[in-house]
């Protein structure tokens, strides 16, 4: 079955079976945690669905399959880390974007921020975002994220 056919069920319903579909060589119909690392390609570069475990899996898949249906998005992502998430995110801005902090962010994403983006062009700016009329004032046009941490 489709993302689709599920649309009208249960959370419930939909939460254990999207990313669940029968595996078409075993027909088991919960997925195995695979545990290869490496995958057998056709060719150098041409790897059948999967290349190298760390890139993803079939296990990988079925959970960014799922929560893409939960959430209701066309494609979700799962990283290893929060800062790998963070670090992907802010590489889709260009240089010369402009990102408000809150000023009491997690200090990883502080040292990911001064380390590696500052250098790509990014801008940033820190503020209170409890105070709106700072927030407000720390946006420019070029303003493309503001980073709001739970």
């Amino acid at each position: 079955m489709t993302q689709s056919d599920w649309d009208d069920s249960a959370f419930e319903t939909r939460a254990i079976h999207l990313g669940q579909e029968p595996d078409p060589v075993t027909g088991a119909v919960v997925p195995p945690i695979n545990l290869a690392s490496t995958f057998a390609q056709d060719a150098v570069g041409e790897p059948r669905a999967f290349e190298y475990s760390r890139s993803g899996n079939p296990t990988r898949a079925a959970l960014e399959t799922a929560l893409a249906g939960l959430e209701g998005g066309a494609h979700g992502f799962a990283f290893s880390s929060g800062l790998a998430a963070t670090d992907a995110l802010l590489r889709q801005l260009e240089p010369g974007d402009h990102v408000v902090l809150p000023d009491d962010a997690y200090g990883g994403t502080y040292r990911l921020v001064n380390a590696v983006h500052r250098r790509a062009g990014l801008t940033f700016s820190s503020v209170d975002l409890t105070d709106p009329a700072a927030l407000d004032a720390a946006c420019t046009d070029r303003t493309r994220l503001v980073w709001l941490e739970t």
